[in-house]
């Protein structure tokens, strides 16, 4: 198949994420943390290695320059009706983009990814693995591509090294968005009320998905944020001393990346709502809140008391009065926009909002020191520039001190507010600025808003202990932890923060158990905390990888009373966040993991991702199957492979073809590593498996065994066809493996056609299925063998010879077959009613069978399936020769005789018999039959004897099989003699070869079934010849033909006589005699004639 690869240019190695964090202990924090920079280049896994992954990218079958090359003309034919079909059904989400642009904050440190192109190269016959480009942080998709394909494809960018893994959990999270995105505008006034709730519902879960990669990005994907020095200009102040803190403790790290996080969904929120809806929060019309229905009140009338007297800022408060009633409305909904936009992180957009509707004096109070902003982060840093405001302010009163008294306002006015029944977003607005949770947590109803808002308070309070060391007032030699755990009288601002310490968690785990408590916060909270990804998200915010893993294998594992691993599953959204969580975690913890979590990932891990395959594979996305089997365990991957392609087998072409790019393109061809899969072995266990027995469903009256093991000979050879598939050029070593598989497919063919051509010995027309289905498959890719593969190596050359006399011999059964098939039809008509044209039909087809079984039995050079063959082993090692087959009794009618214990014991004193006592004596002679345990329809026969001399040892020059041969040439022609007459064994496996004392296998010993092979095809074939000799002497030819075959069978240089057995060789007289009456009644007629 003909691809053109179009590699990127690799990008660096994603930062290293590491594992465990506990806050509480300092030591561990240290070993394992989270935000620490990579260094390697490397991007592969610890677990796994990286997969084998070639770039590639297949053209379609035209793309208007050129079209490809096929594996076959099969696979052609199917692509073009395939294509056809894609043209005449394409599908998208009502024309939208299923993936628009969305824009999101700076990736990591060494650039945005928003420059680079990205192309995951490989590509499965018709659907794709779509290449990743990614230009000005947007990224439009094929249309109709589905988020499981964009998956696939950014991971696989990420496992070839093409993309950081950072980025890739980016992407994922944008992925889900326009997903949502996609559904929500295609859905809208397009569907019923509950087909479109439940559409909404579908679109929430994805938002709620990309919510969990946000948090996964922040964690472990975000590197960590230098501080560079030219950042701080001397002399320090209180908010550089907040950055530099929160930079290297971890805790307050914790807390500042989740607060990010939090405010980024809000703030994406707030995106989608405005382009939804069209709204913008904080549309006011100017001076919208300088309260001018309360300014006429004043003017018209001034004796309510509860009315304010003036209008100020401070009136309010100041006079204990309230505003009429539209303006205090009025001042709410101003203040919840304000709030609205600080949980989103909008600052400056919170200031504006307030400048605009008339009240600079609000805006201050949100931006104290000049408008700088206070939040420990890199960004506001920056922003703030080099301003000397805050400097010019802390030389005069000391560092920290009007941190303090801002907070200390905030926090009374927040009290105050609370006291006078004021507006609870008012009240929350200055509760924020000071960490007074209790007075921020009534607004919270989301689970988003709570999280928040303790974070945020708890990163606060963090920053403020910090700040309160540099209080001159301050007794020397007190510890934080003791300042936190001790009581403090004192009230006024320089006892700041001790007023809200109480209120904070002590810990990570704290915040989470808080966020549970339905006394804590609002009950919607509480409820929220039993969703999923909140559970996914609590445990991220932990630090608990080993149990986030368990509660994802809890919901995605099947039943206890229902344990099909491939049954169709209900929620296959979370199961391919699951596996690819997995996958992410696995890279980003390669440079440092605890060997608990290492196993975990590769256990519980590994079931995730086997189960995410079978989901794949039952939605027919076969050429996505091999990205993420290939990151399993070697067993579990070839297990699972073996099996897609045994359930495959029966499909069409271009549907195995797409599961077999996907193990030759992810998988290595063949491994010298142990825990690690390969193509090779996936074929090779598929191959042994395919000759099983398999477990059968019989008809109550078994009237239907025959039947059922003609399809099973149908579907061994149809295994083959694994092996004839071309893989890409883009693989290294192209010509390498297509060459070895060739050579495979040739060695197993052959295995194949000595078990057919000993279960096809009846007369009869139908054709066997089994070997004509092989030969079909083989047809064309043998055609390029000699570009392939090497005659000059002597084990190539002895099969390519083999399956030409295979070839041969079937061409002969299947001429018979039809010459038998015309002498049938015409014996059921009267020779009166007989025409030219078929008589002329049945002699020609005679002749034709003739001409063939000479061709085949007098060959010049090498006799027909030559099973002369010189032993490995020498005289002096005591070697056995073992033969083990599983058959079908046969009656003479072709039914099958059931076995049991009784016939199984005739068998083996039947098959003692064919050998005499010297041979079963000196050659330590052990035959052991019994039922299959996997078919009780069938026998397992088991021979076992000592090497000989030209049989086992030296060189077998009689080309016949020697011992065990001959012992079961008598069974499969039905010529035992102590057992029920006409009674054969219809082979299903058959296998010999060469074993020690122990009965460990040393070889093969194929000699055995090529000369048991010789035995029994080579006797048939003469008499089917004799068979058609007569035929054609009965419609006046001549006799030449049958004289030739009789003085074949006497010669000795043939060495056919002694391959007949006795039966054989009477029905060969018999037939030689018929032969010559016909041979006298022409010379008597051509005497009566002459006279």
């Amino acid at each position: 198949m003909e691809v053109d690869p179009s590699p990127s240019p690799p990008s660096s190695r994603p930062p290293p994420l590491p594992g465990y964090f506990d806050p509480e202990s300092s030591g561990r924090r240290e070993e394992y943390r989270r935000y620490r920079k990579r260094m390697s280049s490397s991007n592969v896994s610890p677990l796994l290695g990286s997969s084998l992954s070639k770039s590639s990218e297949a053209r379609l079958l035209y793309d208007g320059g050129s079209i490809p090359r096929r594996p076959n003309a099969g696979l052609l034919l199917e692509d073009i009706k395939q294509e056809a079909q894609d043209y005449s059904n394409l599908e998208g989400l009502d024309g939208s983009r299923m993936f628009s642009s969305a824009k999101r904050r700076a990736s990591l440190d060494g650039g945005s990814a928003s420059d680079a192109a990205y192309s995951s190269g490989r590509q499965a016959a018709r659907q794709t693995l779509k290449p990743v480009k990614m230009e000005d942080d947007m990224y439009v998709p094929h249309e109709g591509e589905t988020s499981f394909t964009m998956f696939a494809s950014l991971l696989d960018s990420a496992i070839q090294g093409l993309m950081p893994f950072p980025d890739v959990i980016l992407q994922f999270e944008r992925t889900c968005r326009n997903a949502s995105d996609s559904i929500r505008s295609a859905a809208t006034g397009k569907l019923r009320v509950v087909e479109d709730k439940l559409m909404q519902q579908k679109a929430q879960l994805l938002l709620d998905e990309a919510a969990s990669w946000s948090l996964l990005w922040c964690l472990y994907g975000k590197g960590n944020e230098d501080l560079s020095e030219e950042l701080f200009v001397p002399p320090t102040t209180s908010h550089q001393e907040a950055c530099r803190f929160v930079a290297v403790d971890l805790t307050a790290q914790l807390c500042l990346r989740i607060v990010l996080w939090l405010e980024g969904l809000a703030s994406e929120a707030l995106d989608l709502e405005k382009k939804v809806r069209g709204s913008h929060v904080g549309s006011y019309l100017p001076s919208s809140g300088v309260w001018h229905r309360t300014q006429r009140y004043l003017k018209r009338n001034n004796n309510d008391s509860t009315i304010v007297k003036h209008v100020d800022f401070d009136a309010p408060t100041r006079e204990g009065a309230q505003l009429l009633p539209d303006d205090k409305k009025q001042d709410e909904l101003l203040l919840e926009d304000i709030w609205t936009l600080l949980r989103a992180g909008r600052l400056e957009e919170a200031s504006e909002l307030c400048r605009s509707a008339g009240q600079a004096w609000r805006a201050a109070t949100l931006c104290p020191f000049g408008g700088i902003d206070m939040f420990p982060s890199l960004d506001a840093l920056l922003r703030n520039g080099k301003s000397r405001t805050l400097q010019a302010i802390e030389l005069e009163s000391g560092i920290g001190r009007q941190w303090r008294l801002w907070k200390w306002a905030s926090y009374c006015a927040s009290e105050k507010i609370a006291e006078q029944d004021g507006g609870c977003y008012e009240m929350a607005v200055y509760a924020l600025q000071c960490s007074n949770l209790k007075r921020v947590l009534p607004i919270c109803m989301d689970w988003e808003s709570a999280c928040w808002a303790m974070a945020r308070s708890w990163l606060d309070v963090q920053v403020d202990l910090v700040l309160s060391q540099y209080q001159t007032s301050r007794p020397d030699g007190r510890q934080l932890d003791d300042d936190m755990n001790g009581a403090q009288n004192s009230v006024g601002p320089e006892s700041w923060p001790y007023h809200v310490l109480d209120q904070q968690p002590r810990n990570i785990t704290a915040l989470l158990q808080n966020l549970h408590s339905s006394d804590f916060v609002h009950e919607n909270v509480s409820r929220a905390c039993r969703e999923q990804h909140r559970q996914i998200e609590m445990n991220l915010m932990s630090g608990d990888i080993a149990h986030l893993l368990d509660l994802l294998w809890s919901w995605l594992s099947p039943a206890e009373e229902d344990q099909n691993t491939a049954r169709p599953l209900d929620d296959p959204e979370m199961i391919r966040f699951g596996a690819h969580v997995v996958l992410v975690l696995r890279y980003i913890f390669s440079d440092e993991i605890e060997d608990e979590l290492e196993e975990k990932l590769v256990t519980v891990g590994d079931l995730i991702i086997n189960l995410y395959v079978r989901y794949l594979f039952s939605e027919d996305q076969e050429e996505l199957v091999g990205v993420y089997a290939s990151q399993l365990q070697r067993d579990l991957c070839i297990n699972l492979f073996v099996e897609m392609m045994e359930l495959r087998l029966n499909s069409s072409l271009h549907t195995m073809y797409k599961l077999f790019l996907s193990a030759v393109e992810y998988l290595p061809f063949s491994s010298g590593d142990a825990s690690k899969a390969s193509f090779e072995e996936i074929i090779e266990r598929v191959l042994s498996r395919s000759r099983q027995t398999k477990p059968s469903k019989y008809d109550e009256d078994f009237s239907d065994v025959a039947h059922q093991h003609h399809l099973q000979s149908l579907q061994k050879a149809m295994v083959i066809q694994w092996l004839c598939f071309t893989p890409p050029p883009s693989i290294p070593d192209f010509q390498m493996i297509t060459g070895k598989l060739l050579i495979r497919a040739l060695m197993h063919s052959n295995t194949l056609f000595r078990e057919f051509s000993l279960i096809s010995m009846r007369r009869v027309p139908e054709l066997p299925a089994g070997p004509h289905k092989l030969l079909a498959i083989l047809a064309e890719p043998l055609k390029q063998k000699e570009n392939l593969i090497s005659p000059e190596d002597q084990e190539v050359s002895d099969n390519l010879q083999e399956f030409e006399d295979w070839h041969e011999y079937y061409s002969l059964d299947a001429t018979y077959r039809n010459w038998l098939k015309v002498e049938m039809q015409n014996a059921a008509v009267s020779p009166d009613m007989l025409s030219a044209e078929e008589n002329d039909q049945a002699v020609a087809a005679a002749k034709e069978t003739l001409e063939l079984a000479f061709l085949l039995l007098k060959k010049d050079e090498r006799p027909w399936l030559d099973a002369v063959e010189s032993s490995p082993f020498e005289p002096s090692q005591p070697i056995f020769l073992e033969l083990h087959a599983c058959a079908m009794l046969c009656l003479p009618s072709g039914e099958c005789m059931l076995p049991d214990a009784t016939s199984c014991t005739a068998l083996t004193s039947a098959l003692y018999s064919t050998a005499n006592e010297e041979d079963v004596l000196h050659r330590q002679l052990k035959v052991d039959v019994q039922v299959s345990s996997r078919d009780p329809c069938c026998i397992e026969v088991a021979l076992r004897c000592l090497a000989a001399e030209g049989d086992g040892y030296g060189l077998h020059e009689a080309s016949d099989g020697g011992l065990l041969a001959a012992i079961m040439a008598a069974g499969f022609k039905g010529e035992l003699s102590r057992f029920q007459p006409g009674v054969s064994m219809a082979i299903s496996r058959l296998d010999a070869w060469y074993s020690d004392g122990n009965g460990s296998v040393e070889s093969t010993a194929a000699y055995i079934i090529r000369g048991l092979c010789r035995r029994c095809c080579l006797p048939e074939t003469i008499l089917r010849s004799m068979q058609a000799c007569i035929s054609l002497s009965a419609a006046g030819n001549s006799l030449d033909d049958c004289d030739k075959l009789i003085e074949l069978v006497g010669s000795s240089e043939s060495g056919m006589l002694h391959l007949f057995s006795q039966q054989q060789l009477q029905e060969f007289l018999i037939f030689e005699r018929e032969c010559l009456i016909s041979k006298m009644e022409l010379e008597e007629e051509q005497l009566s004639s002459d006279s």
